[in-house]
């Protein structure tokens, strides 16, 4: 039950939620049982998912608007989607995808193998932005006929069906491909109806598509609400009907409510304190680990994630092949990183600049992270940007940070500390020698315990500082069926969704 202050906290913030969205609390009744609501943390910077890597973009494109070959289900399976079904050759470099007919893109234009050879090697270009590249460099696509495609593979990789199930493998319309952050065409049960910046943007079912009755939700609304406080009021208020990802300090409310769902799962995610690598003295390993040493991975938890949040030590996660726990490499102890930091030369106070992208986990982090680290004389200065800004200037561009909170939700991505280019700028021959042996184990058992090497390395070389894997958080009105528990990728399938 609420205590009467949170009541009352919730009351008046579902008031200022009624005024800021401009809808009145009766809406969610009139919408009928053929639309729906869904709450959103973070605006997508665009509508192509292959021109950037937040996954705010999938979470309203993938499987709405563009299908990809296979579909990654709740549970983590794949099934076909555009494809028939597919078969992998005896030496698990090939596959042949048989695909399905009669489909056509949103523009009318067919969906054919020729479509996908576009699609694979438009992501593998010099001038591609596709956060995946390295995957679709490796891949050679071969049009058999219309309907079969084969892909050759320059490595094994176990996990390819898998990512060619995430929205940086959409297949797209060839014509009009280069449209598709503002004007996006896929063969998805939706289209773009209105995309209005800073609020909402709106889809609604397209009538074209090959199964026209399997969406009922005909019209889709995202609303763009990065505050816990107005997260919770949009639902009270019934101008929210869904909100994954709800940020965990706004659930506790709806535990206990018979008017809503409160769904807690598990992910693939890792939130971690990511470290510059370019940046001295972040370059030396004692002062990464002094760094990790300084760190109460239980109190970060309790305050970016409410406490909803595994404890890690690697860039890898409890449930996923070859998991080791690697927490013990790196525990709390500050005696330890006051004496990394004075073997590193460091005279204290050390001045680092902490980035913090606009999702709760990170603002709400980074005041517990710089208060545990000027415990050991570190001091932070926090700063705060937008989503867009982080992406240019964090991961991309000229990497301008020292440190940033952020969660990585793709579940195959441990190849990202291969990459000397990659936004940390870790530069591992070791490591790179290592994963290419993952890449290339000849059974699962090899590859699992080469797996746990990795995360071992990582955790020995304090890459980052690894924090925990958050649980998510989604909050579904009552009556509202179809709703992901578990999100092994960000995506919203509308066309999964119906109202009782």
């Amino acid at each position: 039950m609420l205590s009467r202050r949170a009541l009352l906290a919730s009351t008046s913030a579902a008031s200022t939620a009624c005024l800021l969205l401009g809808a009145p609390a009766t809406w969610a009744q009139s919408r009928g049982k053929t639309a729906v609501v869904v709450g959103i943390a973070l605006e997508p910077t665009g509508l192509d998912p292959t021109a950037a890597a937040a996954s705010s973009i999938a979470e309203v494109t993938l499987y709405n608007l563009y299908e990809t070959l296979t579909r990654v289900n709740t549970d983590g399976s794949v099934t076909p989607l555009l494809a028939e079904g597919w078969e992998l050759s005896p030496d698990l470099k090939t596959l042949t995808f048989r695909l399905k007919r009669g489909i056509t893109f949103h523009n009318g234009k067919p969906f054919d193998a020729a479509a996908v050879k576009f699609s694979f090697e438009r992501a593998a270009s010099d001038k591609s932005t596709n956060k995946d590249r390295r995957t679709f460099q490796n891949l050679t696509v071969r049009v058999v006929d219309d309907h079969t495609v084969v892909l050759l593979n320059r490595e094994i990789d176990p996990d390819l069906p898998f990512l060619l199930g995430q929205a940086t493998a959409i297949i797209v319309e060839p014509t009009s491909a280069d449209t598709n952050a503002t004007q996006p065409v896929g063969t998805g049960p939706y289209k773009l109806e209105r995309f209005a910046r800073g609020s909402s943007l709106v889809l609604t079912a397209w009538d074209g598509y090959r199964a026209p009755a399997a969406a009922r939700i005909r019209r889709a609304t995202f609303r763009f609400i990065s505050d816990p406080a107005a997260q919770a009021a949009a639902l009270l208020a019934g101008d929210v009907d869904l909100f994954p990802r709800l940020a965990p300090r706004a659930a506790e409310q709806f535990r206990h409510n018979p008017r809503f769902d409160l769904l807690v799962g598990g992910s693939r995610a890792k939130t971690i304190v990511a470290i510059n690598h370019r940046r001295k003295p972040l370059d030396d390993v004692r002062v990464r680990r002094a760094l990790y040493a300084a760190i109460d991975r239980q109190e970060l938890i309790t305050g970016a994630a409410d406490g909803y949040g595994v404890p890690i030590g690697s860039f890898y996660v409890p449930g996923a092949p070859g998991y080791v726990d690697t927490t013990a490499v790196n525990p709390h102890a500050s005696d330890t990183a006051r004496r990394l930091l004075a073997e590193a030369g460091i005279k204290t106070p050390l001045e680092l600049t902490v980035t913090l992208p606009p999702v709760p986990y990170a603002r709400q982090g980074g005041e517990v992270l710089a208060a545990q680290l000027a415990k050991v004389g570190v001091v932070c200065r926090l700063q705060n940007v937008e989503w867009a800004q982080w992406l240019a200037n964090t991961y991309g561009g000229a990497h301008a940070y020292d440190l940033s909170i952020i969660s990585h939700v793709e579940p195959f991505d441990l190849g990202n500390a291969a990459r000397p280019d990659y936004y940390w700028g870790y530069d591992s021959k070791e490591f790179q020698a290592l994963y290419d042996r993952i890449k290339t184990a000849p059974t699962t058992a090899t590859r699992n315990g080469l797996l746990g090497d990795a995360q071992r390395l990582l955790a020995r070389d304090a890459v980052s500082l690894y924090l925990y894997q958050p649980q998510w958080v989604t909050v579904a009105r009552r009556g509202l069926g179809g709703v992901w528990k578990d999100l092994p990728i960000f995506v919203n399938h509308l066309a999964g969704l119906g109202w009782t």
